[in-house]
């Protein structure tokens, strides 16, 4: 799809009718005589504290442990074993926060884990020194041990997180439109345990008049501007939205998703599908609010240890790079300048993550007639000001090589959403939703849109669904693969 076939969005909200609407913040319960405390230390008593699961698992372990004291371990045995539980725990996702846990639902997860656990210490100290070997049976019945006393323990923390939020609610946000947007706020003023109490709902597209959550509730006052968003967060105390579509579905909605997190509230995303259809919320580890398929939604990929092993990666990789690529960079800005003249490096300004301006690096394929015209003309691929070398570059994509230094310096990484022009960012936000919601995640030399074809004058919608559904997804391993699949790629000529 190109940029001319494009339709505009249609209006926004129309000013009149935003001033026209009342803004009846409603304070959340037992606020009053209360001094709120400030947005960053703010606690969270429900939906995100792992310190109640973290002491039912260990004190789970250290029960079983006590039914074989004569167990031939060292006291480091017993470190590695924590360690590997907590890790298999993490990466199972059964310290993520959820609106309606269910230690009964996660005995089955919780067994093969633990299984997995005890065989895997096991077999790392039988390798270290075969003293320390024990009986299988011994290990499953240690295991299903600690299950039954982790699914206790968990339980228990679950009902305790119910009653504290029963008695404790905290304010939140409806995001969406009537009449889901009502469902689910009835849904949340019927039922305490979940912690939430609505205090108004956010339309950014267009105003439509307050309607009642429930019989017994007051009407919840619609906001349609970030101005309105924020004040009623400061004055609510909010700590919550739910979403009741993707964020990435329309441009005003993805930039709520960065106004929110800003202030501390925890993103949920909830499905309205009708039941018997195919949602994408449905899977294995689905949450739910009330029958609504939920899960957590975030601004990105919240792991800071993957994040910060994504960076190591990247820095490693390129300087592997760069050093194994040097002779055939310098062959190519030696051709480039002798063949095309001086200006063997092009230097364009990109946009980043978060919306952050930087300067990417590429081989000069082609001059343009001017600095304006490489900042706003789409596709160059065809230009028949384009040299020889420069088409022979763009062919073996040996002209994005210089890229290698802005993964050094940070400004990019390996895998990752394309950078785009300023100008063409700016227009393609507000012709295809979800375009901006790209901008959560470092962008990069290649990605998921691009091995999959999607690169140079292709459909912008089709790159922003796949580079959005990569930073969903988005793990080391899937970064392996995808520099697998382009260092494929590369024997295929493509380019663009």
């Amino acid at each position: 799809m190109t940029m001319e076939s494009a339709h505009a969005p249609q209006p926004a909200a129309q000013a009149t009718a935003a001033q026209g609407t009342a803004l009846l913040i409603h304070p959340p319960r037992r606020s009053v005589g209360r001094r709120s405390a400030p947005l960053a230390r703010r606690s969270i008593h429900r939906h995100g504290s792992v310190a109640g699961l973290l002491t039912a698992d260990g004190l789970a372990l250290a029960s079983a442990l006590l039914l074989v004291p004569e167990l031939p371990w060292p006291a480091a045995a017993f470190i590695l074993l924590v360690g590997v539980q907590v890790s298999l725990h993490t990466f199972r996702g059964l310290y993520r926060p959820r609106l309606s846990p269910s230690a009964l639902a996660e005995l089955p997860v919780l067994l093969g884990l633990l299984l997995i656990q005890w065989f895997a210490t096991t077999e790392a100290l039988t390798a270290y020194d075969s003293r320390y070997d024990i009986g299988w049976q011994t290990l499953a019945g240690l295991a299903a041990a600690q299950t039954l006393l982790g699914g206790v323990g968990r339980a228990m923390v679950y009902q305790t997180w119910r009653w504290s939020a029963a008695r404790h609610p905290q304010s939140a946000l409806i995001v969406g439109r009537e009449p889901l947007a009502r469902n689910i706020a009835s849904a949340l003023y019927e039922r305490a345990e979940y912690g939430l109490r609505p205090v108004g709902r956010v339309d950014p597209t267009h105003v439509q008049p307050a309607e009642s959550a429930s019989a017994d509730t007051a009407p919840l006052p619609v906001l349609t501007t970030p101005e309105d968003v924020t004040r009623a967060v400061r004055q609510n105390t909010v700590r919550h939205a739910v979403f009741t579509h993707p964020p990435e579905s329309s441009p005003e909605t993805a930039a709520l998703v960065g106004l929110l997190t800003a202030h501390g509230c925890r993103l949920w995303l909830v499905d309205g599908a009708v039941a018997g259809t195919v949602a994408s919320l449905r899977t294995p580890d689905a949450d739910h609010l009330w029958g609504f398929a939920a899960r957590p939604l975030s601004s990105g990929p919240h792991r800071p240890v993957a994040r910060a092993g994504k960076r190591v990666m990247d820095a490693s990789l390129a300087a592997v790079a760069v050093l194994a690529a040097a002779p055939v960079m310098g062959v190519c800005a030696l051709a480039v300048r002798i063949l095309d003249g001086p200006g063997v490096i092009f230097r364009q300004e990109r946009i980043g993550l978060h919306g952050r301006p930087f300067v990417l690096l590429k081989f000069r394929t082609v001059r343009p007639a001017d600095e304006h015209e490489s900042d706003v003309r789409w596709s160059v691929a065809l230009d028949q000001r384009m040299s020889g070398i420069g088409r022979l570059l763009r062919r073996t994509s040996l002209d994005e090589l210089p890229q290698l230094w802005n993964v050094l310096r940070g400004d990019m990484s390996l895998v990752g959403p394309r950078p785009e022009r300023p100008y063409f960012v700016a227009k393609f936000r507000t012709l295809h939703p979800g375009y901006q919601a790209r901008h959560r995640m470092p962008v990069g030399i290649t990605g998921l849109a691009q091995v999959n074809g999607l690169r140079g004058d292709t459909s912008i919608e089709d790159r922003a669904r796949f580079d959005n559904h990569y930073i969903e997804t988005w793990s080391l391993w899937q970064d392996v693969c995808i520099l697998a699949r382009t260092a494929a790629s590369l024997f295929r000529l493509g380019g663009s």
